[in-house]
């Protein structure tokens, strides 16, 4: 007769269907390739679950409560510091060159260093309940529909979003406390009381000299955001990502925010919750005293059983063998705790758009054979071209600032085409001397002013009237005008 899973090995099938998705969604941002991100993703969340084992084994042998972050960020940060590692031993050639220049940078070092050096949002975060913290991830950063956090949570949908809005002025508690304990300049000191007091009212003005600080200084900058919570969330949640995550945080942002949209991630954890694989309505909040305050029993197959999209072959990871190409990580499925498996072509859930929500597989029966992540066209390797006999579309051209701060930017680019399209590259010209750092849904190339954009595998076909989107970061100093000159496989567009 077989062993019967422990409660422990049902609560980490249970965390494994909740949070792969994310996980592998980062780990693809982080690597060069989909096989390096899913190798990525298995070991972070295998030393992400020692970590967290090791911080309740530490608090229940000395009675203290050990601050540490909701489960998703968690993973997420144990992803960035398994690719530091990567980057340490030798094995930075699988990862986004653009990362491996910002894991080799001071920005890296904030997140390592003096507690009281680290990005304010990660500090104020771990101070919080995990519960509150979750809940506040899943609403501002994963963009999952109140109700089905509410669901996930254990908590009454009628009283979610208030929660929601005392849990946002608990964090802004959090990040003014931790702020005044962070060692600063002189400015900064001088500028601290004043920034918390003109963050509290929408309607404030914003001093003039406070304005001038604030454009040149990151730190404060960063506070601001921390300490803004009227306007919307959108500011709100980009100071999550970029806080918690680091590099890539607005890139994982924007696709965690397209998967929504897309009902790709709800309709998985909804499923979850049917299958038994998650704990449903009447579980109570997660992690107030331990890694899963409740957890069942689940057969042993449901151990193996996986949210994720498979290949189409029927197959799982464990009968794939491990990494032939002296990758350093070998075959997940005997790296993830509790006998879980990867999926065998697991990818992101953000890179369909909502029209394919399935994320079904081409008609040869493979999967997808490039996820959506930030890439260069030299990192990525050639771009497709676009097919000859399609002429030239007229489009249609929307360009959306969704974020800026002191030397650097977000934006997103909509391209409605009249005619249908199989295989696309969209170019502009920037007006003030940006530089496109990374990009999404999309690989880049850029010279001088002009950048192209170019299709990914998975969204090259576009439909007459259809619109295709991507996104990207960049650097500016100056100015920041909005480019022009806008082309779609060499015809003009319209604004």
């Amino acid at each position: 007769m077989p062993d019967l899973p422990t409660p422990q090995d049902a609560a980490e099938a249970a965390l494994f269907s909740e949070c792969w998705d994310a996980v592998l969604s980062y780990a693809d941002l982080c690597t060069s390739g989909a096989s390096a991100g899913t190798e990525l993703a298995a070991e972070a969340f295998t030393h992400g679950i020692h970590a967290a084992r090791a911080a309740d084994f530490g608090a229940l042998n000395t009675g203290r409560r050990i601050p540490r972050l909701p489960w998703i960020p968690l993973l997420l940060a144990a992803v960035r510091s398994t690719a530091a590692s990567w980057e340490e031993t030798g094995h930075g050639n699988h990862l986004d060159p653009d990362l491996r220049l910002w894991l080799n940078s001071d920005k890296a070092a904030r997140y390592v260093g003096p507690p009281l050096r680290r990005p304010l949002a990660l500090r104020a975060l771990r101070d919080m309940q995990e519960a509150d913290a979750a809940l506040l991830w899943l609403a501002e950063v994963e963009a999952l529909p109140l109700p089905l956090v509410a669901r996930r949570l254990g908590l009454d949908p009628e009283t979610a979003a208030v929660e929601l809005a005392q849990v946002r002025g608990l964090f802004r508690d959090r990040c003014q406390r931790n702020l005044l304990d962070t060692p600063m300049e002189y400015d900064c000191r001088s500028f601290a009381r004043l920034l918390d007091a003109v963050t509290r009212s929408e309607g404030a003005e914003i001093p003039e000299d406070l304005s001038r600080h604030l454009a040149t200084c990151v730190e404060c900058a960063e506070a601001a955001a921390c300490l803004r919570l009227y306007g919307g969330s959108s500011g709100l949640s980009a100071a999550l990502a970029g806080g918690v995550i680091g590099w890539g945080g607005l890139a994982y942002l924007e696709r965690r925010r397209r998967a929504a949209e897309a009902g790709l991630l709800g309709g998985r954890w909804e499923a979850g919750m049917n299958t038994g694989l998650t704990i449903g309505e009447s579980r109570p909040r997660i992690g107030r005293t331990a890694i899963l305050v409740a957890a069942v029993i689940v057969s042993a197959l449901a151990l193996s059983v996986s949210l994720m999209p498979f290949d189409g072959s029927g197959n799982d990871a464990s009968s794939k063998g491990g990494a032939t190409d002296g990758r350093p990580v070998v075959d997940p499925s005997t790296v993830l705790p509790s006998g879980l498996t990867v999926p065998a072509g697991s990818t992101p859930s953000a890179s369909p758009e909502p029209s394919d929500p399935d994320v079904s597989p081409t008609p040869s029966g493979k999967p997808d054979p490039e996820p959506q992540g930030t890439s260069s066209s030299t990192a990525r390797g050639e771009t497709p071209e676009p097919s000859p006999d399609q002429g030239e579309p007229a489009c249609e051209v929307e360009y959306d600032l969704v974020n800026e701060w002191p030397d650097g930017f977000q934006a997103t680019i909509s391209v409605t085409s009249a005619k249908a399209i199989d295989g696309w590259r969209i170019a502009w010209t920037f007006r003030n001397g940006q530089q496109v750092g990374q990009m999404w849904d999309a690989s880049f190339s850029q010279d001088g002013a002009r950048v192209t954009a170019t299709a990914a595998d998975y969204n090259r076909t576009v439909p007459a009237d259809g619109t295709v989107s991507f996104g990207f970061l960049a650097d500016w100093q100056g100015s920041n005008a909005d480019p022009v000159d806008f082309t779609l496989n060499g015809s003009s567009c319209t604004s």
